[in-house]
């Protein structure tokens, strides 16, 4: 579903539930963040999230380990760990149960990496495969990370190659190199636990990670939601091998046209700027890298926490007074 859809549908449900009747609701549709947040005492706070697709690779074990990092990746976005996870699964009655088996296999292994257990799930019978996880987190109430917490002069930081959509849409395709798609898995198959855990421990507070609506989508919705301006500097943002590729052959998927059917007159592009390249920020992200803004005063420490940690991250832009996306 697009975005601007999605809004439409969601917008009744947030006159049915007074904010005033659930005070313990801190982050809910009305909010809409990356995951809903209940408080549960003065030092607990739970996060739920859900989240599933049809499959993105052809290996089941590689599907079930990017399902699951995907779906738990709203937790970490919002600061917390994983507690434990229920399966959603829709699978043809046709296919083969050791399919089925190695999808499962890679989506438990994945959560018992991110710290969670797995408590169970639901199935039904679909036509299409399609796998994820309903996934419960924890956290200090005073911890949480939001898109709304973003201030001018902060430092844009995201934590994962761009990218995926467009490579894993050529597979599917058939156009997409080996060693492309085999990149594109490994990203996707990486949790973003690291990365949260240097965040919130440097009291880092405005957090997203990038996925359906993409790097201007979701970049466009920690602008709104903080009241400030997000600065991306094309010429500094990461992309996996074999993207601009694809982008340069047209190969993207249809929420690219979504978003950016959705997100565009909320975006300013410097003139000269590809066409391909501007759709290739629209372009859907699947299990994607943590966008964070940064104060500058703790910029040192999180380069020396990533250092020591072995895990890439980059500069990407800036946050300034104003409203929107500003591409230069």
């Amino acid at each position: 579903m697009g975005p601007e859809t999605l809004a439409q549908v969601l917008r009744p449900l947030q006159g049915i539930f007074n904010p005033a009747d659930f005070p313990n609701l801190l982050v809910g549709l009305g909010v809409s963040d990356d995951a809903a947040v209940y408080r549960i005492n003065d030092t607990t706070a739970v996060i739920l999230t859900t989240d599933f697709f049809t499959p993105v690779v052809d290996d089941p074990y590689d599907f079930g380990a990017a399902a699951a990092a995907n779906a738990m990746s709203d937790v970490y976005a919002m600061g917390g760990e994983v507690l434990m996870a229920l399966n959603i699964c829709g699978f043809p009655p046709d296919l083969p149960p050791e399919v089925v088996s190695e999808i499962l296999r890679g989506g438990a292994e994945k959560l018992r990496e991110g710290g969670g257990v797995l408590a169970g799930g639901h199935t039904i019978d679909d036509k299409e495969p399609k796998y994820g996880m309903a996934v419960l987190g924890i956290i200090h109430p005073d911890q949480v990370m939001t898109k709304a917490a973003a201030h001018p002069g902060d430092i844009l930081i995201l934590t994962k190659k761009l990218g995926v959509g467009i490579i894993t849409t050529a597979f599917k395709g058939g156009q997409a190199a080996p060693e492309h798609i085999a990149a594109a898995t490994e990203s996707m198959k990486k949790l973003n636990r690291e990365a949260a855990h240097i965040f919130r421990d440097l009291g880092v507070t405005a957090v997203t990670d990038i996925t359906g609506f993409a790097l201007l989508g979701h970049g466009y919705e920690m602008a709104e939601k903080s009241g400030v301006q997000l600065v991306f500097d094309y010429k500094s943002l990461p992309f996996l091998d074999g993207a601009r590729k694809y982008a340069d052959l047209w190969l993207f998927p249809g929420g690219a046209c979504n978003n950016q059917n959705c997100y565009l007159e909320n975006v300013t592009f410097p003139e000269g700027l590809s066409e391909d390249l501007r759709m290739l920020m629209f372009t859907p992200e699947t299990s994607g890298g943590l966008l964070a803004a940064v104060q500058p005063d703790k910029m040192a420490q999180l380069a020396e926490c990533f250092e020591q940690a072995g895990h890439p991250y980059w500069i990407v832009g800036e946050v300034r007074a104003g409203e929107g996306i500003l591409v230069k």
